[in-house]
């Protein structure tokens, strides 16, 4: 993949929260007015600063869930019980309330439609689907061409996110194809496939695309592990694949 210039980070700045939507009973999306904002590459991550009353900080990193052409900045955050930042961002943010922030953050794990040259192959394990959810938000507004598939792996049908507009793109889009495997339970209702994502899951998607794929990984450390090799083991070259891992931080 080519080289993309990422915009300038921005200093520490106060950011408006306009608008709260629950995505999961444990997931939520926060749409942000920043002061200022220099625009931000499909893939990028901002980072959020809590000060506490006392004068404690707390900073953590999250994914840019909206596209470039979007005209607020979504961020897309988990609830962790024992985390933070996430249970007042997720819990006690209100519309109105501001948060500092910084960003956008990171140049590596990006996508743009003007520089794609090759199919695009996306693999999320759980919120990992954040940051791949704004290239499929990018792809679809800036009109590419470009073939591509979402390989999404979730606990059980209730954690997954984006699940309505995911299903509209699939529908609506016949170059891109959508599979979400659960790891835990089926639920009742429940016809997609159940278990872990495979090497033969893997390269029915590589199939499909044609080969070669761009590909983009993203989750926890373990899951990443995995699905690189299930990539390389499916014959793609490691300079095709681009890696983004969440660690154990207290979120």
């Amino acid at each position: 993949m080519t080289a993309t210039r990422s915009p300038k980070p921005t200093a520490w700045q106060a950011a408006t929260v306009v608008a709260l939507r629950d995505e999961t009973p444990r997931v939520r999306t926060i749409e942000l007015a920043p002061s200022t904002w220099p625009g931000h590459l499909p893939g990028q991550h901002a980072e959020v600063r809590l000060t506490a009353a006392d004068g404690y900080r707390a900073e953590r990193s999250y994914s840019i869930a909206s596209p470039p052409e979007a005209a607020g900045l979504e961020l897309t955050v988990e609830r962790l019980e024992d985390g933070e930042v996430s249970p007042f961002l997720t819990d006690q943010l209100r519309p109105h309330d501001t948060i500092e922030l910084r960003g956008p953050i990171g140049g590596y794990f990006v996508w743009t439609a003007a520089r794609a040259r090759n199919p695009l192959l996306l693999v999320a394990g759980g919120t990992g689907v954040v940051p791949l959810m704004c290239i499929l938000r990018h792809r679809r507004l800036s009109g590419s061409l470009v073939p591509a598939a979402l390989l999404y792996s979730c606990r059980t049908r209730e954690d997954v996110i984006y699940r309505s507009e995911l299903s509209d793109i699939a529908r609506g889009d016949p170059r891109f194809t959508l599979r979400i495997a659960l790891t835990r339970d089926s639920a009742p209702g429940w016809s997609g496939p159940v278990g872990r994502i495979d090497l033969p899951a893997v390269r029915a998607q590589l199939e499909r695309l044609g080969g070669v794929a761009d590909s983009f990984v993203c989750g926890s450390t373990g899951f990443v592990e995995a699905a690189s090799a299930l990539l390389l083991e499916a014959g793609q070259p490691a300079e095709a694949i681009r890696t983004e891992r969440f660690g154990p931080s207290r979120a």
